[in-house]
């Protein structure tokens, strides 16, 4: 009885150690979820085509180039929600609101944010932004307020579409995509007004 415990117990610590073994390599086969832009590196300062183009900002108001790689399986979706949360409100600044992007997307082109969505993959949806529309608004902070984070979250979702009404906060868009999240990739750009 001892001897068949001993060798059940080293079976075991043998085919745990081979998994352990292999688990990292099925992780680094799989990747990680990534998310980049052409237009700028992570915790890099934002182009000034990138800014917005009011408000005492004389940017142009170009939504960035973004790819990204390596989603996780199951995936059916995506959202992404580009907020400063720098900005002086108490609840940070919402620049940017897509969702329901198709699974099939790995990058947007720059100026896809404009009004209307026409840069955007078929059936995905632009929400409202604290400027009060449905589009990209760039980077604006107020005068003397320093470096503002911009971060620009990609959440995985395992669902085909959000279900927020038209009009949604983007805190509501906010709240039902993390809730839908598989995964989540961020890069941060940096921008202060120029005196």
């Amino acid at each position: 009885m001892r001897i068949r415990l001993a060798t059940g117990t080293l079976g075991l610590a043998l085919i745990a150690a081979a998994a352990a073994a292999l688990a990292p390599a099925a992780a680094g086969a799989a990747g990680k979820f990534k998310l980049t832009s052409a237009a700028f590196k992570n915790n890099a300062n934002l182009p000034d085509r990138n800014a917005f183009n009011q408000m005492g900002c004389i940017g142009d108001n170009q939504s960035p180039a973004l790819a990204w790689s390596d989603a996780p399986a199951g995936t059916k979706s995506f959202a992404l929600l580009v907020h400063d949360p720098d900005a002086p409100t108490g609840s940070g600044w919402w620049h940017w609101v897509v969702y329901d992007i198709p699974a099939d997307t790995t990058s947007l082109p720059e100026g896809a944010g404009k009004e209307g969505g026409a840069g955007l993959p078929k059936g995905a949806k632009q929400g409202r932004t604290d400027f009060g529309t449905a589009a990209y608004g760039g980077p604006c902070p107020p005068p003397g307020s320093g470096k503002h984070h911009y971060n620009f979250t990609l959440l995985a979702l395992k669902v085909d579409k959000l279900e927020v009404p038209d009009g949604a906060s983007p805190a509501l868009v906010s709240f039902s995509a993390n809730a839908a999240a598989l995964g989540k990739a961020k890069l941060t750009g940096m921008y202060a007004r120029g005196k």
